[in-house]
């Protein structure tokens, strides 16, 4: 177990990465098959976790967020990621074709109701399914919030967390031309569905490195190279979803229908220092949320890896295990 320095015992370390009893590949219809696994007590409280990106695919460091004697964890690689095939396609791939999926794996499992765990683009898509599935949802636990707003995309992919990291933000915005800077996500996009592998890697490792660089408050400013392969899934569905602004109805959906989740409790643990999703977010929902318990975490960022982050994760999921007998 790997020991999470300054914390209690109860939450001083992560549980060990159990093995599946459960994987397969899902049928989804629209020429999509999604790779689920389920790990922990197969007689457990039933937890949903819902990987980050769009196009970050599931691991097994994610199962270590919960006690596999309480807990009968799910986790599923999101349409085009992951061992979800086809791989980085993006065709009858939308925010509401996720909130379906998420009904059939319900379904398959046979889970009537279940906690509901993601972070980043996941606590998005967690948020978005409770809205529209209540009945289905336990409680939510969030990690940075993102709300999929076009102010959040403007700060950063126009400039606003480039004040603070001039040097990524430089490699980032230099790959383009200057007349076209004024819209990075558009630029970027003409590129990553170019139609040739090469040029498609080439700016989705740009793209992928840009976040991964700000995604730890320890962070020297150099995401490193991701493999061409997952790089080139994680951007381009990333920016799919952002070039159609998640596929919601109108900008500010989440808080605007955030009263459909009024009765279902939740967790949100937010890094302090958060550059990719600002706090102020996470901050707004929990204002507007009344079951809401907002965590800031000090000296930490945005990765679920920041210690502080993962041991408050680990302390929300012991905490409800107890609540849940």
């Amino acid at each position: 177990m790997d020991k999470i320095p300054g914390q209690k015992r109860a939450v001083q370390y992560l549980y060990p990465a159990v093995d599946p009893f459960d994987q397969r590949m899902l049928e989804v219809g629209d020429g999509h098959s999604i790779y689920v696994e389920q790990c922990g007590n197969p007689e457990g409280v039933p937890v949903i976790v819902l990987h980050g990106g769009p196009g970050g695919g599931c691991s097994p460091a994610m199962r270590r967020y919960f006690n596999p004697d309480h807990y009968r964890v799910v986790l599923f690689d999101q349409r085009g990621c992951g061992r979800s095939r086809p791989h980085a396609s993006v065709v009858n791939n939308t925010t509401w074709d996720l909130v379906a999926d998420i009904e059939r794996i319900r379904a398959a499992l046979d889970i009537d109701r279940a906690v509901v765990f993601g972070g980043s683009w996941g606590a998005t898509l967690a948020l978005i399914y409770a809205i529209s599935h209540p009945e289905a949802v336990l409680q939510l636990v969030l990690r940075g919030v993102f709300m999929m707003t076009q102010a959040e995309l403007d700060w950063f992919y126009g400039g606003g967390a480039g004040q603070f990291w001039p040097e990524p933000w430089a490699r980032f915005s230099d790959m383009i031309p200057e007349d076209e800077q004024d819209d990075l996500i558009g630029a970027y996009h003409r590129r990553l569905f170019s139609g040739d592998l090469r040029t498609e890697t080439r700016y989705a490792q740009a793209w992928s490195a840009w976040e991964n660089a700000l995604a730890s408050v320890y962070s020297n400013g150099h995401g490193g190279e991701a493999p061409g392969e997952y790089a080139r899934a994680f951007a381009r569905l990333e920016n799919h979803y952002f070039t159609h602004a998640g596929f919601l109805e109108e900008d500010g959906w989440i808080l605007k229908n955030v009263d459909r989740i009024a009765g279902i409790p939740g967790v949100i643990v937010q890094g302090r220092y958060d550059m990719i999703c600002p706090p102020r977010r996470a901050w707004e929902l929990a204002k507007a949320w009344p079951g809401a318990d907002l965590r800031m975490i000090r000296n930490a960022g945005h990765a679920l890896s920041e210690p502080g982050i993962s041991a408050e994760l680990v302390r929300v999921m012991d905490d409800l295990a107890d609540l849940t007998g």
